[in-house]
């Protein structure tokens, strides 16, 4: 199957891509990113840890690995009105991953950039605000992410 875009092409703000290490443990990491996007205005909708589940399923052994799915209320109501094909992307998901042991990285990347690039969402003005709005508050969550 041929993509209609290169990603190769794409830089890290085509996709909203937002990166933080944090010196601290696991849990530790998991914690310091749920209140760094709480306070950012994001809830928590979900969160499960696929290292575990594989590990339950398979027997696998993987570094600890943890995701966020988190959701502002407000933002998510004015994409949906928008395009209700948007919640096949929601919630926003934020990934805590051990890279070694009191090393954690922390990655997001924007939805609601890529449900534009995928044709989910129209390329107007419209959408160009929403996309403004939620990178504002990613913006102030990896702020807070970062305020260790």
């Amino acid at each position: 199957m041929a993509l209609n875009i290169d990603p190769d092409q794409l830089s890290d703000d085509d996709i909203g891509k937002k990166r933080a290490t944090l010196e601290m443990d696991h849990e530790e990491a998991v914690e310091h990113v749920r209140e760094a996007f709480e306070d950012a205005g994001f809830g928590t909708l979900v969160e499960f840890s696929p290292s575990e589940v594989i590990k339950e399923k398979t027997g696998s052994e993987h570094n600890p690995y943890y995701v966020l799915g988190a959701c502002n209320p407000e933002m998510a109501d004015r994409a949906m009105e928008i395009t209700p094909e948007i919640g096949g992307l929601m919630p926003c998901n934020v990934v805590i991953w051990e890279e070694e042991p009191g090393r954690q990285q922390v990655y997001h990347v924007s939805i609601m950039k890529i449900a534009r690039l995928l044709g989910m969402a129209p390329d107007d003005d419209t959408w160009d605000e929403l996309v403004a709005d939620t990178g504002e508050l990613v913006e102030q969550a990896f702020a807070n992410v970062n305020d260790v």
